[in-house]
């Protein structure tokens, strides 16, 4: 099933979290939070007021409690409106 986004409303997907740290230490899952860095997955054309600045495969940064989480496919996802992104991250 594909979903296509409507107004200003915007389809992340978390990025894959790194599993060791940079001395090589193994993370365990249990004491993972919620990714902050999430792959735009596909954007709504934006509003008459909102003119969307985000692209698919651009990465963002959100908040850990902002937007709808939704489960499609197995595959968790999260809705945002384009102001609750924080920043675009630049590599």
């Amino acid at each position: 099933m594909k979903l296509r986004p409507m107004a200003d409303n915007i389809l992340l997907k978390p990025s894959e979290a790194e599993e060791t740290t940079s001395f090589g230490i193994i993370l365990a899952t249990s004491n993972k939070e919620k990714p902050a860095i999430f792959e735009v997955v596909s954007a709504g054309p934006g509003t008459k007021d909102v003119q969307m600045t985000v692209k698919p495969g651009d990465k963002v940064v959100v908040g850990n409690y902002i937007g709808s989480d939704i489960k499609l496919d197995g595959v968790d996802y999260k809705f945002v409106k384009q102001d609750d992104i924080l920043a675009v991250v630049l590599d």
